[in-house]
């Protein structure tokens, strides 16, 4: 085991923002800890600022003048006070120098050690790691070989197949390779694009598995050696190899796929003495063939609908196994119940190719009801700007069946409304309807190559903007009206209905 500095602490500066801010201030809140916030100018007035008991300005809208100066986060939480930093997801969270700044400036870093996010963030370097502990993984290339190396590689691999980035994620720093004409260019373009993205331009290649589904396995892990797993989340709808919607169990995983899995995600754990919340996912084909493809060191996105089925509540066990605690629960008291659905609400335009949206949250109504959860760090007046990520919020909806989970979260689509910005809420109602999403009949280019929008589109601009006047005029009319009891005021009410249509 890593010499990990594991100590009591009171105060943690949260190292990032948005939704995944608000659910760590939560998680805090409930152990009695405080919470540090930063922002960027662009975040002055964000609710993860109002809800922290401090908050410290870090610099400029651009995260590469924020969010991502670990010199900076670092003076922060010695400014503060703080003894414990939380990174969350994305930015610097997979970082292996940014938790060696924190351990080195004394600071509880609440993930796993330097060495195990190295190890596992080189997707080469984890490939080696848990294939010297017997795990499969995809049939690829060694890093670092030239193009004429790879070309031959590429023959004994088979087509289809892609040329992947060695320090990527995202998608970038990819492309599908169907046949050998077309390799030469899919290695320029891949390491034009690694470069820019990561300051490396080493790639590799991977076989393409045909019809594959994502399945990623949660597991966690203590100072003590104790690992265990959460079972799977499906995350094969995606696109550009981005997740959009994701759900806990998986519709083709039986107990015995979970088991061996789940067996297989642990030694992947240990290989590298893993502590804290991790994720390790994995390529199934349509025989039901697992392979390795990379393990997240953090908390994932989707782990909502895990903490549904399980009743694991993932990131006040992240915070508990930072104090030194061991885990709260062993393997066999790890039951999945009912299900669990998530879509992610992103600023984006789903009729116009996914344009992202910005602009000022005008209006914005959560969905409530049984079996419906929204994290978001959204309210009235939030402005939705170009600097970061185009997820807004996150809807997850649990059934005691996957069918009551959908059936929920039609409804709770239905009734989410976010005015001001373009949202992607109408994909995920057509999603909700489909017969291939419905009958678990999908994988990873099921969205990009056999999904398409309604081919109704919203043209009038204009008479939405009339709408959204009339609206605004009904409004400022009843704020100085006083409606007996029983009445309703029904004026426009056919125009606000079509108003909201439009918005949609």
């Amino acid at each position: 085991m890593d010499n990990l500095l594991i100590q009591k602490f009171d105060k943690v500066l949260i190292a990032n923002r948005g939704e995944i801010a608000v659910r760590i201030q939560r998680a805090c809140h409930k152990l009695g800890l405080q919470t540090i916030a930063v922002y960027s100018d662009a975040d002055r007035n964000a609710l993860h600022v109002r809800y922290a008991d401090e908050a410290y300005n870090i610099g400029p809208p651009p995260a590469t003048e924020s969010y991502l100066v670990i010199d900076r986060l670092i003076d922060v939480a010695k400014k503060s006070g703080a003894e414990a930093v939380h990174p969350g997801y994305g930015f610097l969270a997979e970082r292996a120098d940014f938790a060696q700044a924190c351990y080195d400036a004394g600071l509880v870093f609440i993930g796993p050690s330097p060495k195990a996010i190295a190890a596992m963030g080189d997707k080469q370097l984890a490939r080696q790691t848990v294939r010297a502990a017997g795990v499969s993984v995809v049939p690829g290339t060694d890093p670092g070989l030239s193009d004429d190396e790879l070309i031959a590689a590429a023959e004994k691999i088979g087509f289809p197949l892609l040329v992947k980035a060695a320090a990527g994620g995202g998608g970038k720093g990819m492309r599908p390779v169907h046949e050998a004409g077309s390799l030469s260019n899919a290695l320029a373009g891949a390491r034009r694009e690694a470069t820019a993205a990561f300051g490396d331009g080493t790639v590799y290649l991977e076989k393409m598995i045909s019809d594959a589904r994502h399945i990623e396995i949660q597991v966690l892990g203590d100072s003590q050696g104790n690992v265990i797993h959460l079972g799977e989340r499906e995350c094969s709808l995606q696109r550009r190899h981005q997740k959009v919607i994701e759900e806990a169990p998986s519709f083709v995983v039986d107990d015995e796929l979970r088991r061996q899995m789940g067996e297989v995600a642990i030694a992947a754990a240990r290989a590298v003495d893993y502590v804290n919340a991790g994720t390790v996912e994995f390529l199934v084909d349509r025989d039901k063939n697992f392979y390795f493809l990379e393990m997240n060191t953090r908390v994932q996105v989707e782990h909502p609908v895990t903490e549904l089925v399980t009743g694991v509540d993932i990131v006040q066990e992240q915070l508990r196994v930072a104090r030194g605690r061991r885990l709260r629960y062993l393997q066999d008291q790890v039951k999945l119940k009912g299900w669990a659905i998530e879509c992610r609400i992103n600023a984006e335009d789903p009729y116009h190719d996914f344009v992202p949206s910005t602009g000022t949250i005008t209006a914005i109504g959560l969905p409530t009801g049984p079996g419906i959860r929204v994290d978001t760090g959204l309210y009235e007046g939030h402005t939705v700007t170009p600097y970061y990520d185009s997820m807004i919020s996150k809807l997850i909806c649990y059934g005691e069946t996957r069918g009551e989970a959908v059936l929920r979260m039609r409804r709770a689509l239905e009734e989410y409304r976010i005015m001001g910005v373009k949202t992607n809420i109408p994909f995920h109602q057509h999603m909700m309807e489909s017969h291939r999403f419905l009958s678990g009949q999908f994988d990873t280019r099921f969205v990009e190559e056999r999904f398409s929008m309604s081919e109704r589109e919203i043209h009038d601009e204009l008479e939405a903007a009339i709408f959204a006047t009339l609206v605004a005029h009904q409004r400022s009319q009843r704020a100085s009206q006083i409606v007996a009891p029983g009445e309703r005021d029904t004026s426009n009410w056919k125009w606000y209905t079509r108003w909201e249509r439009l918005q949609r």
